[in-house]
Parts: structure tokens; sequence; C-alpha cells
């Protein structure tokens, strides 16, 4: 079978050029459509590289976030903290419950990480051990609305600490100890314990 060739009263040559004319013009129609349909989507060019409120938006700052939300004012923030017993016997680690409250009209940020949040223990005057003293410094923004609450435990392990994380520390004797939660210059009453 021979190659297909046009037929007519032009020269063949007028066909071949007319029919490539109508490819081109296809194919641009073609990339000139995908290219709409990411302009239109927000999926083309260096448009994409722009924040859009998605996963690529950046992470809040300690003052506000992305939209706008002011960081709790100590007057916003509500302190509570319990613990599980009031007397432990030898081996039985205390466990204390704290609770973050936004007690304002309007939500905001806060950052109650190990390194901000500390749980201190005292005995008299005597400072037995901070949560603050080993914390790695990582962040936990909380983005509170009103009264919004966050809660969660800290447990001790009766271990002394200092600031800086001083290994090898002593175990804390039997006696009377207080303990008090303070976070953005806040801080709860002292709840009273006993260590057998």
């Amino acid at each position: 079978m021979g190659v297909l060739r046009p037929e007519g009263s032009l020269p063949a040559r007028v066909y071949w050029v007319r029919r490539a004319v109508v490819v081109l013009v296809l194919v641009l129609v073609v990339v000139l459509a995908v290219f709409g349909v990411r302009a239109l989507l927000g999926g083309g060019g260096d448009d994409a590289a722009a924040p859009t409120g998605g996963a690529t938006t950046p992470a809040p700052t300690e003052e506000e976030t992305t939209d706008g939300t002011p960081a709790c004012e100590p007057g916003a923030i509500g302190l509570e903290m319990s613990a599980d017993a009031t007397t432990y016997p030898e081996g039985q680690l205390p466990t204390f419950t704290i609770r973050i409250t936004n007690t304002g009209g309007t939500p905001c940020l806060l950052d109650a990480g190990d390194a901000q949040r500390q749980v201190l223990i005292t005995s008299g005057s005597d400072r037995i051990w901070a949560s603050t003293d080993c914390a790695t410094g990582e962040t936990l923004q909380l983005l509170l609305a009103p009264d919004q609450a966050d809660e969660r435990q800290v447990q001790w392990d009766r271990a002394r600490s200092v600031e800086g994380c001083a290994p090898d520390q002593p175990q804390a004797q039997p006696g009377t100890y207080q303990a008090v939660l303070a976070l953005g210059g806040v801080s709860t009453q002292p709840v009273v314990f006993g260590l057998e």
C-alpha cells in the first residue's frame, strides 16, 4: 500500500502545510487550556510558592499567630494545679495535674512548653526540684479560645535537681513539701504534700 497523498486541485504541499497548521493550532489550544486550569487552581508558576493559609503558612511566632491572634496577657491566664495524693509512701512518685485556662474574652496564644511552664518544689527555704531545670526548650504553642483550658500532667521522680541539669542529684528526704506552678508571670497557690 502506497503513501497516502492528498488529492485535489492544489499542489500536495499546500495540503500538508494546512494539516501542519491545524495540528499546531490544536497543540496550542491544549497547552493554553492546561495553563489556564493550573492558574485557576493556583498551582502554576512562582505563585505556588506563596503562602495560601494551608500547610505552607509559616509557624506562629510567640507574639501572635499568622491570623493576628495576640499572645495571652498575664491577666488572661488562669492556672490551677493539684496533686494526686497528700502523702506519698516510699517508692510512689508525686504526679501533678496542671490546668491552663484562657480567662480573657478573646482567643490568645501561649507558649506552655517545658522550658516556660515551671513546677517548683521546695521544702521551707530549700529549693528541691524544678521541672525547668532539665527542660529541652521545645515550645508548646497553645491557641486558647475564651474559657478554653489545656490540662496535662507533670510527674516528679523524687530526685533533687539544679539549674543546668547536673546529673547524679540525691533523692529527696521524707518530709513536707510544697509545689507551685508558674507560667507567663502567673503562679498558683502552693500545693502541700508529704513524702514518707
